[in-house]
């Protein structure tokens, strides 16, 4: 009996020992499963804030870039705001002499050809004395034939050194030469280039018309605008009226941002774009031309120290496609003349630009965008045609008509001629005492015809705006349509002024030379050196 409680208990303990070690590896299992989907969840937590770090990150750069994609719109409008205010803080004027080079050449550097090489040393090639147990056996005579030897090997290295040296001397003389020519050729250079200065300063500040214009086109070229502005411009001078007349080409409409402002849309990822206005487009392109328009006109009085301009007219044409034709369009979109005195008596720092234009009497389009044009104070091709026939003829002035020295007689039929050949029928002709030539002429056009007056006075000094005041009464006493002034000097501006507006037209000596030679085949001069 007990050996069968002993198998039945040792059966016992073999069964629970079974059931224990089931029960570990279950516990053991359930542990790895659990640790298992832990470590599921973890990752899928991990991968799910990867994934919203992924998009916060990627959301950020999209709304990185449209804020900097506004940014350049807010810059570029601050940009076109401020043409006027930059250029106050700038002196325009060129000081000429500071367009001059210095003579001053390099110095000269010769580099190790300025070192001597150094001799040789006898102590060099010396041999060792013998010493010792060489003294005998020989020693002394094996030391006087390495002396020898050696005296040898000394003396070819000084016959060497002498011929390396000679060499270096040779160079070095050489390069000196080389240098010296070259600070020469560069001191004649810089010499020719100083005089060109000197002469273009002096025919400059003696009024001649093309160094006016080369200056005065320095100074407009030296005016830093926005890249995409064409900065092209014609410049004439008319030394009679001391007036600097500008064809300036400005920047189309498209130099307005036509986006107000981009938009991200997070949950579709598009970026959008938010349309400016066309009201908006409008005012600012206006604003634009106004600002260049004084810009402009105040760089040219500010560069001009020495008072060579009395007047400037300035149109401002834009050089694009006219949207209803197709064609290629130069419409003028704004026209000013301006003196001297009343442009420099604004403060510019504190106008609107399109108040201080009107109060200048300019001719500004009313709608800018849509290509309006406004018609030219003066019509530059034909102030260029003047100033080009002007300095063209220099080299045959002796071979033309004088007309401050012509007979009164002639001077009379060139003016009589000259308008019928424009169209006028005169009426009745006459000199009076001082010179002046009076027309009585009619103009036949059924619309725009009537009765004209036309005075013609010789002289060089420039004609006043009195004069201009007693045409326009003799034009309204003869209830004439047009009054026309020919001089054969120019006007103050004062004259130009007061004949804004009315009926009035002015011809300077210029003008009068063009009007000979292109309506009535007459080459004429005005020269009161005769």
């Amino acid at each position: 009996m007990s050996s069968m409680r002993e198998m039945q208990r040792a059966h016992a303990q073999q069964v629970h020992a079974q059931q224990r070690t089931q029960a570990f590896a279950y516990r053991q299992h359930q542990q790895l499963a659990w640790e298992a989907e832990h470590a599921r969840q973890a990752a899928e937590r991990a991968a799910a804030e990867d994934e919203r770090q992924r998009k916060r990150l990627f959301t950020e750069a999209r709304l990185a870039k449209v804020a900097a994609a506004n940014g350049n719109i807010r810059s570029r409008l601050e940009e076109l705001e401020e043409l006027l205010a930059e250029t106050l803080a700038v002196d325009d004027h060129i000081d000429l002499n500071r367009l001059k080079r210095s003579t001053t050449p390099p110095p000269f550097d010769p580099g190790k050809l300025a070192t001597p090489l150094s001799p040789p040393q006898w102590q060099d090639f010396a041999p060792p004395a013998p010493a010792g147990l060489g003294k005998m056996f020989g020693g002394e005579a094996r030391h006087q034939q390495q002396v020898t030897e050696a005296q040898q090997a000394f003396e070819q290295a000084k016959v060497q050194h002498e011929a390396a040296e000679t060499q270096r001397r040779r160079l070095l003389a050489a390069a000196e030469e080389r240098h010296h020519q070259q600070s020469e050729k560069l001191a004649a250079k810089v010499a020719a280039h100083n005089a060109a200065i000197d002469r273009f300063s002096a025919v400059f500040a003696a009024a001649d018309p093309k160094a006016v214009v080369e200056y005065f086109g320095l100074v407009l070229g030296n005016s830093v605008y926005p890249d995409d502005f064409p900065q092209r411009y014609r410049l004439a001078y008319l030394p009679e009226s001391r007036q600097l007349v500008v064809e300036y080409q400005l920047p189309t409409v498209g130099i307005i941002p036509r986006v107000h402002e981009y938009r991200y849309l997070p949950d579709d990822d598009e970026v959008t774009a938010v349309g400016r206005p066309a009201a908006d487009i409008v005012e600012r392109y206006a604003d634009v031309i106004t600002q260049i328009t004084l810009r402009t006109v105040h760089e040219l009085y500010e560069a001009d120290r020495t008072g060579l301009i009395e007047t400037v007219t300035l149109n401002g044409i834009v050089d694009t496609l006219d949207p209803g034709t197709g064609r290629r369009a130069r419409p003028c979109l704004v026209s000013l003349r301006t003196n001297r005195a009343e442009f420099v008596a604004i403060n510019l720092a504190k106008v609107d630009p399109a108040a201080c234009l009107r109060r200048l009497h300019a001719r500004l389009s009313d709608h800018p965008a849509g290509l309006d044009p406004v018609t030219p104070v003066i019509d530059f091709d034909q102030v260029d045609k003047r100033f080009a026939d002007e300095i063209d003829v220099l080299a045959d002035l002796d071979q033309r008509p004088n007309l401050l020295t012509i007979a009164a007689d002639q001077f009379q039929q060139l003016i009589a001629d000259l308008f019928t050949r424009l169209g006028l029928e005169m009426r009745q002709v006459r000199t009076t005492s001082d010179g002046t030539v009076e027309c009585m002429a009619h103009d036949p056009r059924p619309l725009f015809g009537g009765k004209v007056v036309v005075l013609a006075r010789r002289g060089g000094a420039t004609v006043g705006v009195s004069a201009v005041r007693d045409l326009f009464g003799v034009v309204q006493a003869e209830n004439a349509s047009n009054g026309i002034l020919v001089t054969t000097a120019g006007y103050v501006p004062a004259a130009f002024d007061f004949a804004s507006g009315k009926p009035l037209e002015l011809i300077d000596g210029s003008a009068l030379l063009h009007m000979l030679a292109e309506s009535g085949g007459v080459k004429a001069r005005i020269d009161d050196r005769s």
